[in-house]
């Protein structure tokens, strides 16, 4: 059973890249454009991991991740910030928005599948690696 992640992110290059290095580790990738496309399709589609870009159009990523949070149907979904934004501070508002973690961009081919790993819920295990993630 494939690990379905997610990845809300507007850069095509930043798409290609991050898909490319999570469907070579075996996980399923489902691509959105933009804030509201990620919403949709996290509602349709129940991914196992949401990865999500800060600045997008129209609805930034802290929009979106209080309104994941705020849905009962999608709040257990751990959601991870990848951003460029990386002022004093930015770490912190991702997480008070409701990421359990962030990366930040450009990001490490790498290292990135598993700085993404300890937030992944295996299909074998009931719980992510590091956090429970209860609403």
């Amino acid at each position: 059973m494939k690990i379905k992640i997610l990845l809300i992110e507007d850069n095509p290059q930043n798409r290609y890249l991050v898909t490319f290095l999570l469907e070579q580790a075996g996980h399923e990738v489902f691509q959105a454009e933009t804030g509201l496309q990620g919403l949709e399709m996290a509602a349709r589609i129940h991914p196992d991991l949401i990865l999500l870009d800060i600045q997008l159009p129209g609805m930034d990523g802290h929009t979106v991740a209080r309104r994941l949070k705020a849905s009962p149907q999608l709040c257990s979904i751990p959601i991870v910030a990848v951003t460029s934004y990386a002022m004093v501070g930015d770490r912190e508002r991702c997480l008070a928005a409701g990421a359990e973690g962030y990366i930040e961009k450009p990001i490490n081919p790498e290292s990135f599948v598993a700085e993404i790993g300890r937030f992944v819920r295996s299909p074998y295990q009931d719980a992510p690696h590091e956090t429970h993630f209860d609403c």
